[in-house]
């Protein structure tokens, strides 16, 4: 056996460090670009672990790539609303910092 095979193990690992990551950039930073760039990262990796299920599981079968498609699209979504969102509250507050918008009057 060939010790230099990547096989699905290595992507499901992948995928963990890489939802660790975006965990940890979401909770971490005080910048709301920040927070929704650790989203995305999240379901990037999400993404991955269902592909690589779909691919190990069923190798004819394309339910774990169609699933990816739909987070793809619902991501690309959920960053324009919120780069719109984070764009309206820097025009009227002038800071996209997390903790000084603890009040959403005007």
């Amino acid at each position: 056996m060939n010790p230099f095979v990547v096989g699905p193990d290595h992507f499901l690992v992948a995928s963990l460090a890489l939802f660790a990551l975006g965990l940890l950039v979401t909770v971490t930073r005080r910048n709301a670009i920040g927070v929704l760039m650790g989203i995305e990262l999240m379901l990037n990796a999400v993404n991955v672990a269902l592909v690589t299920f779909d691919r190990a599981l069923k190798p004819p079968a394309v339910e774990g790539q169609i699933f990816a498609l739909f987070i793809i699209t619902v991501a690309a979504a959920e960053a324009v609303v919120g780069l719109a969102l984070i764009l309206a509250v820097y025009r009227n507050r002038e800071t996209v910092a997390v903790d000084e918008l603890t009040e959403l009057r005007g």
